[in-house]
């Protein structure tokens, strides 16, 4: 017989809740006041029913984008009118304050966040400590993955990747409009530059997604025989290495686009014009 122990009947029983000796709960306290923050103000302002389009210069912001209220047909701020309803409106007018003005695009993007794998991550250690950090005990007392609602739904993100990636040409087709002048021509503010990092920083989030990577270069045998698809996917797997970091910044991109939006619209400041 070997000479080497029997395996141990049992895991280690260990009384501290952790031997980590560094700030580990800096990662999930951090994150759980970000996010909080971030749903108040997005949730305010899907709500809010107003100071979301500035027609001189065509800037729509992201959160009623498309605009489908038939308040959107005719939006006149500082004496100017224009039409934010690109894709036409359904909605009446008196359901503002209680249905957000781009109800059809916003749900689809809720659900990716919060399927999305990073934000799994996130919000499992910040909001409900499961657990915080690794090489930390787990609070729960069993643990059934996935496998159960609501958790289940975590399967469906490719889908909700998808409806993202319509959503994001809609958002580009917004910067697009964006390049307005003052005389109907083209013209660029400061509020396009804006809108248009903001729509760069959406779509490096969107493909640099892992459900991306999978339909980019998933199911391929054989890389030599499908090149344009193997670079696609080596792109897509470089910025994949970044998807984190994209998924946060493009919370505060959203919230300076749409807060800059609204001060134009409501008046706090004017748009300061680069070209036209």
């Amino acid at each position: 017989m070997s000479t080497l122990e029997a395996p141990a009947k049992s895991r280690a029983q260990i009384k501290e809740r952790t031997l980590r000796k560094d700030n580990w709960r800096l990662y999930p306290i951090t994150t759980f006041v970000i996010f909080t923050a971030w749903v108040v103000y997005a949730t305010i302002r899907a709500f809010w029913g107003a100071a979301f389009y500035v027609p001189e210069y065509h800037y729509l912001t992201p959160f009623y984008s498309p605009c489908l209220n038939d308040i959107c047909s005719n939006v006149t701020v500082n004496g100017h009118t224009g039409d934010a309803a690109e894709f036409g409106t359904f909605l009446p007018a008196g359901t503002r304050g209680w249905i957000p003005f781009a109800i059809i695009t916003l749900p689809f993007l809720l659900l990716f966040r919060l399927t999305c794998y990073y934000y799994r991550k996130a919000y499992y250690r910040s909001f409900w400590a499961s657990p915080q950090a690794c090489a930390v005990r787990e609070p729960h007392g069993k643990y059934t993955g996935e496998r159960r609602f609501p958790l289940i739904g975590q399967n469906l993100h490719r889908y909700f990747w998808m409806a993202a990636f319509l959503i994001s040409v809609i958002n580009t087709w917004d910067a697009v409009r964006a390049f307005h002048g003052k005389d109907g021509g083209f013209g660029i503010g400061l509020g396009t530059i804006i809108l248009v990092a903001n729509v760069v920083l959406l779509w490096l989030y969107t493909l640099s997604c892992h459900s991306c990577r999978h339909i980019v270069g998933g199911r391929l045998k054989n890389f030599s025989k499908h090149p344009l698809r193997y670079r696609m996917w080596g792109w897509v797997s470089k910025i994949n290495q970044n998807h984190g970091t994209y998924a946060l910044i493009t919370l505060g991109s959203l919230v300076v686009a749409d807060a800059y939006v609204a001060f134009v619209a409501g008046g706090v400041f004017s748009d300061p014009r680069i070209f036209n």
